[in-house]
């Protein structure tokens, strides 16, 4: 993978997920966070567009040109419409999983309810079509409108660069995104790492949620036996629609009480608090000079007592 040229780490949040695509334009859709690898739960968020599926990255898996560890490789599928990008960015592989299942379920071939793209992604699925994978990558990345939109939920830091990464064999702690989406009556994994979509056989709306957990299951139980550093979310149409629809006002309660906790978080994420924080020590150091020296010195005398004894503390419970 090439540098990220601009691209910064985000979190795998479906607060943050479901504003990213907002702010490119997509609308009635948003991310559910699944706590277990239960059908029935996905079919009760229906219609469900694809999931999103974060797993710690493991030396050796990258590109086969052969064959993929599960399902089989379908070198025909985007001449068959079906949306697929190399990666070329490592810091974008979230958003890149997000669209992966976005610019898939548009249409009615995909779903009942086909996702509004808006003017942005619309204008950009129309000029990439046709494109080979690596190429769509390269228009992905070079996206100025989805870069922005992608960076507005980086993790704020004055201190950490977030945009230089190491390569994912040097990286023990390198995290990747990829897609599960049906699309024309087939279940895809679209993987940018990979060299095409892989296949996981017949899959529709109504099959999906069990088709889907019995692939996942096999890709987890590949792992060591304990490892538990996986992250599952579903991308659904916005359930206040479905509320409102239904006449759910216990529902439509619940999900805009989670609307204004997830923009309170994202506020928070776009915040950097350091100059705050810097701002408020000024102040407390000030009153206790304003108080005498003698009241400063034994303030910092006995900030250096608490911060000693908790190190000790933590040297016989370690001992």
């Amino acid at each position: 993978m090439a540098e990220s040229g601009g691209w910064s780490t985000i979190e795998s949040d479906e607060g943050v997920f479901t504003a990213l695509i907002e702010n490119l334009g997509v609308k009635e859709v948003q991310f559910e966070e699944l706590l277990s690898l239960d059908a029935d739960t996905i079919r009760s968020l229906s219609p469900v567009y694809g999931v999103i599926f974060l797993f710690k990255w493991i030396g050796g898996q990258s590109r086969d040109s052969s064959a993929p560890a599960d399902g089989t490789y379908d070198d025909e599928a985007t001449d068959n419409g079906v949306f697929f990008a190399a990666q070329t960015i490592q810091n974008a592989c979230g958003t890149q999983a997000v669209l992966s299942v976005i610019l898939n379920q548009d249409t009615p071939a995909s779903t009942p309810t086909p996702i509004d793209l808006g003017q942005e992604l619309s204008s950009f699925k129309e000029f990439t079509n046709g494109f080979p994978a690596s190429l769509r990558g390269e228009a992905l990345s070079n996206s100025e409108v989805i870069r922005t939109a992608h960076n507005a939920f980086a993790r704020s830091s004055p201190f950490v660069d977030e945009t230089a990464r190491t390569a994912p064999e040097e990286d023990p702690e390198l995290y990747h995104f990829i897609a599960y989406t049906a699309v024309n009556g087939t279940l895809y994994e679209l993987d940018g790492l990979q060299p095409y979509p892989i296949s996981h056989g017949s899959c529709d709306i109504d099959t999906f949620p069990e088709t889907v957990i019995e692939v996942l299951q096999r890709r987890i139980g590949r792992y060591p036996e304990g490892e538990i550093r996986f992250n599952l979310m579903a991308v659904v149409r916005d359930l206040r629609v479905r509320a409102r629809e239904i006449g759910d006002v216990e529902l439509l309660e619940r999900e805009i009480q989670k609307r204004r906790a997830w923009a309170w978080e994202n506020t928070l994420r776009r915040s950097n608090f350091v100059g705050f924080i810097g701002e408020i020590l000024k102040g407390v150091v000030d009153l206790k000079q304003r108080e005498g020296s003698g009241a400063y010195g034994d303030w910092v005398e006995n900030a250096k007592k608490e911060t000693r004894r908790r190190i000790e503390t933590k040297k016989k419970a370690a001992g």
